[in-house]
């Protein structure tokens, strides 16, 4: 069924214009027209609102806290990606990568999670309103999984692969012992069987670069867009540029980041970082780091509602108008990951829109959610009303 959207502001061209808008739910949900008067059945009133495309999500775990709410804790992993989803588009996310750990580690991000979470996504996508797609966190010394993540990077079933490598930080830490203390709980394994799977694990440490260079040949053959996580150095992002990988996530120091922006990657730091006004592990400082350029794209990474509020925050702050702030959650991210057809408001794009009441930059309240065309959130039913004659 087709809906207008009238009264509202509309990000258009990266300017935000009072105009209204047709869409349809045909072929996806399309938008169909701007401006002209048209003949949908249904109208929404959103008269002093702003109209802006839908968050795309390319980083996010939040809905493991769904799964495990506290250590040991579970829940069905159905339950909580239908939770997750609606959180996600109760906080304007149309598009949602779940960032999906699959480690050496058991347990909640071993083997037999993912490709629990993965063969749940599949099944229940048509019961989603967001668009939910898998975006696999491969923990690098997990050399078991190669043979398998190629298969699925060859099916098409992975739509993002990151490279981490979260146990040469462990083990390099000072805070070695704290570290690796709270890995223990969601492994299932007591403190001393832990530990011989780390030092196991990290015996074959000589074998994990030869097996990232196979799995993004893979991804590069397949067109899955490759990130790696947490570059800690220049010559480490260089690296991963050159087999491919044209994202980097939350580099660790200022210089790294200007190497990937110097060779034209995107950048994704957390909104959380935003919203909060720094880092909660002391990394760099989000809005520090867009002020220089140096930041394209912001992720929930673990909150849902930073994304919306982040883009306000800078606006508010008067680090970048709405208009271009939104970009770091829209048009951005979709370009990162190679999403053409959505993060902008066109014609023949995906009509997936946040409607937002911003009188206070620091307080937006959604008022409407469209995900594909169709109503996935409404604050207030009066809104919606029948097409005109």
């Amino acid at each position: 069924m087709d809906l207008r959207i009238e009264g509202g502001r509309v990000l258009v061209g990266g300017r935000l214009e009072s105009t209204s808008l047709d869409l349809t739910s045909d072929n996806g949900g399309r938008i169909k027209a701007l401006g002209d008067e048209g003949s949908a059945a249904r109208r929404l009133d959103v008269k002093d609102m702003l109209v802006l495309p839908g968050i795309v999500d390319i980083h996010g775990d939040a809905f493991e806290r769904q799964i495990m709410p506290r250590p040991g804790v579970s829940f069905p992993i159905g339950m909580a990606l239908i939770d997750s989803d609606r959180q996600a588009i109760a906080n304007g996310i149309t598009t949602v990568f779940h960032g999906v750990t699959w480690s050496w580690e058991p347990g909640l991000r071993g083997a037999a999670n993912a490709r629990s979470i993965l063969e749940a996504i599949e099944t229940l996508q048509p019961q989603l309103c967001a668009d939910t797609r898998f975006h696999l966190r491969h923990e690098t010394f997990n050399l078991e999984a190669e043979t398998e993540i190629s298969e699925w990077l060859a099916a098409g079933r992975i739509h993002a692969l990151a490279f981490n490598d979260h146990l040469t930080a462990t083990l390099d830490s000072p805070r070695r012992a704290e570290k690796l203390g709270q890995m223990v709980p969601r492994s299932g394994l007591d403190t001393d069987a832990f530990m011989r799977v780390v030092d196991a694990v990290a015996a074959k440490r000589a074998d994990v670069p030869a097996s990232i260079a196979r799995l993004a040949a893979q991804a590069v053959l397949h067109k899955i867009p490759l990130l790696s996580h947490d570059d800690t150095s220049p010559a480490q992002r260089q690296w991963f540029r050159d087999r491919g990988c044209r994202v980097a996530e939350f580099p660790t120091t200022e210089e790294t980041a200007k190497d990937a922006a110097f060779g034209g990657d995107d950048i994704v730091l957390g909104a959380p970082n935003v919203v909060r006004g720094g880092s909660h592990i002391g990394f760099v400082k989000a809005s520090d780091m867009i002020g220089r350029g140096l930041c394209s794209v912001l992720a929930s990474d673990y909150y849902y509602p930073a994304p919306l509020a982040a883009a306000f925050r800078l606006a508010a702050d008067g680090i970048a108008p709405i208009e271009k702030a939104w970009s770091f959650v829209s048009a951005t991210p979709a370009r990162a990951v190679e999403l053409d057809d959505r993060g902008v408001i066109a014609i023949g794009r995906r009509a997936d829109l946040v409607i937002v009441e911003a009188s206070d930059l620091m307080a937006p309240r959604i008022e409407a959610v469209i995900a594909g065309g169709r109503v996935a959130y409404l604050r207030d039913l009066e809104r919606l009303r029948p097409g005109k004659s």
